[in-house]
């Protein structure tokens, strides 16, 4: 991310330790961003009725990101931003994402669920239920705090009561880790209550580009991507639920809600995303 984007509109006295170490993350880093003046030229998202592999990441019961499921031979895996789960160390220069309010480097604590296809004003409905994290796994370039490079991060979840893995009940988008940069792209996210009081999904199909900034990132522009977007799935080739297309990237960024940016998968991604698939260690 070129800029740090808004922080979320969460009063600190109303959420517990590990969503308000979350909120941190979130405000410092970006999860979509500021308003700006509508372009008739330029697409904006809409509100429809939302993938059901498409989620909310929650932090002890508070909506911070998106997330979504993503193809594994265990069928346990999920797909977010590594900004909305893991702090970076906050020595060194102050690229908008360091830890904050005194936090270790490393994976957020607490209940952190995953919530397929939510929606709905207030609590809202959860027509899958929730999921409890069990991992998060983030990228060595992450870890190293190479800018934005390693934004993006796969996590672990349990079972449900029967036994069933997320992705046997809502299924999955299949990775791709060689995909280029100019694709048409489907992207969905959820903005957080503050723009979203029905916590509606919003999604936008559009034509990506690289990032001339970041050449290791591809941007569109769309409007309506506001905080709470962050981690969303970029999807090319996409066409339904039956038919999600292939996962190449996930919101990391952006300098205001019409301009996002996303890590490309590649092969530091294919690493690990195997070896979590293979079964790694709780976090790493």
């Amino acid at each position: 991310m070129r800029t740090a984007r808004a922080p979320l509109a969460t009063a600190a006295t109303t959420i517990t330790a590990a969503a308000a170490a979350l909120a941190a993350i979130v405000g410092l880093t970006g999860c979509g961003g500021a308003s700006q003046a509508a372009d008739p030229a330029q697409p904006a998202a809409r509100h429809f009725e939302g993938l059901p592999f498409v989620g909310v990441l929650f932090a002890d019961g508070e909506h911070h990101c998106t997330a979504s499921v993503v193809d594994s031979p265990k069928g346990n895996m999920l797909v977010t931003a590594a900004h909305c789960v893991h702090f970076q160390d906050d020595e060194g220069e102050d690229d908008g994402k360091d830890s904050a309010d005194g936090e270790e480097p490393g994976p957020i604590t607490g209940d952190l669920q995953f919530a397929p296809r939510f929606s709905g004003a207030g609590e809202g409905t959860f027509p899958y239920g929730k999921w409890k994290v069990s991992g998060i796994h983030v990228p060595k370039a992450w870890r190293d705090e190479d800018g934005d490079r390693g934004d993006y991060a796969f996590l672990t979840v349990e079972p449900d009561a029967r036994g069933r893995s997320v992705q046997e009940v809502v299924g999955a988008a299949t990775p791709d880790f060689s995909s280029g940069p100019r694709r048409h792209v489907t992207v969905v996210g959820y903005p957080n209550e503050a723009y979203n009081p029905d916590n509606n999904p919003i999604t936008c199909t559009t034509d990506t580009e690289r990032d001339e900034d970041e050449p290791y990132m591809m941007q569109m522009r769309c409007g309506g991507f506001y905080d709470g977007t962050s981690g969303g799935p970029w999807l090319a080739d996409h066409h339904d639920a039956g038919r999600p297309g292939r996962l190449i990237g996930v919101l990391s960024g952006g300098d205001t809600d019409a301009e996002s940016t996303a890590v490309l998968f590649d092969g530091q991604a294919r690493e690990l995303y195997e070896r979590v698939a293979g079964g790694a260690a709780k976090s790493s």
